[in-house]
């Protein structure tokens, strides 16, 4: 099979906010960037309902509508935006090479990577079908649409506990959700949500339905312990099972975190490799917002153009 061989000066691997900000500065520096945007264009935000945290919104937006009006920004400055994913890199050389679809070759003087992270889901078909409609893997997103009601957050993590205690402000009665007979949360977050009065921790417990027809109206769970099957009247479940950041084909070049995590030099996007550049939730896996990856995506874009003014390239 031959390749197409492309050589640019910037090359952007991912779509989301992070992805189409890098572009946006990229475009306007005259890198003339090329962006591939990952099978799921837009990222997580295009499985978002309803944003209404992002500035500049005050009446809220859509999701998908929010990343339709990014990529409009991108490409009204030049930026040349292809749908495809990247299958392999090599990163030896000063031109960084990026294999897209495992046939066109792509040689890039800089790469920004902006390939995002997935959530984990439990794989309910019910989960899926309501995903949007109740169920929700960002409480810091979502947690203000369940003001006064009862909800779920199944998870035993430092995340978890964490998006339990901020959804027991908004919400009447939090239920957490944990398979186990304890949490894996450090002490002093066990503590806070041991300490909320109403959080009601369900330990030895998974759940084996999300019901509603066209959203969220209660979940089945089911203790291992006394095999006993309960009903939570619940109208938002909420997933903090972990994250999974979009990452594996770099991990032969770049340092990660035990996650996959791609690690930067703090304050800036760069990683260890010169002219490779990573933003956004790939490398984010304290905020990650869309507000945030977009900030990143503006250092990413500034990072390279100043490389390429380094090396004498632009």
């Amino acid at each position: 099979m031959s390749n197409a061989i492309e050589k640019v000066d910037c090359l952007i691997i991912g779509s989301g906010p992070a992805g189409y900000t890098a572009a946006i500065y990229a475009a306007r520096a005259a890198l003339k960037p090329l962006m591939y945007t990952g099978m799921q264009p837009g990222g997580q935000l295009t499985i978002t309902t309803e944003v209404e945290n992002y500035p500049g919104y005050p009446k809220g937006i859509q999701g998908p509508e929010m990343m339709e009006d990014f990529k409009a920004q991108a490409e009204r400055f030049g930026t040349d935006i292809r749908f495809g994913y990247a299958s392999k890199v090599d990163f030896t050389g000063p031109v960084h090479k990026v294999w897209i679809d495992e046939t066109t070759e792509v040689h890039a003087n800089t790469v920004i990577i902006a390939t995002g992270a997935s959530a984990k889901w439990l794989g309910l078909h019910s989960e899926e079908r309501l995903n949007g409609f109740g169920v929700s893997a960002c409480a810091v997103c979502d947690g203000f649409f369940f003001k006064g009601q009862d909800v779920a957050i199944v998870g035993a993590g430092d995340t978890a506990a964490e998006e339990a205690t901020y959804l027991a402000k908004l919400c009447k009665k939090v239920y957490m959700i944990v398979r186990r007979g304890e949490m894996r949360a450090s002490k002093a977050m066990q503590q806070r949500v041991l300490n909320t009065t109403n959080i009601e921790v369900l330990f030895d417990s998974e759940t084996k339905e999300i019901l509603g027809e066209k959203s969220v109206e209660a979940a089945l769970i089911y203790n291992n312990k006394t095999k006993q099957e309960r009903k939570l009247d619940v109208t938002g479940f909420f997933v903090a099972i972990g994250h999974q950041p979009n990452t594996a084909i770099f991990k032969d070049w770049l340092d990660m975190d035990e996650s996959g995590y791609i690690k930067t030099i703090p304050g800036t996007s760069k990683t260890k490799i010169k002219g490779v550049f990573a933003v956004g939730d790939a490398q984010d896996k304290v905020y990650r917002q869309a507000v945030t990856a977009a900030g990143s995506g503006c250092m990413g874009a500034l990072d390279a153009e100043r490389y390429l003014a380094e090396v004498g390239i632009h």
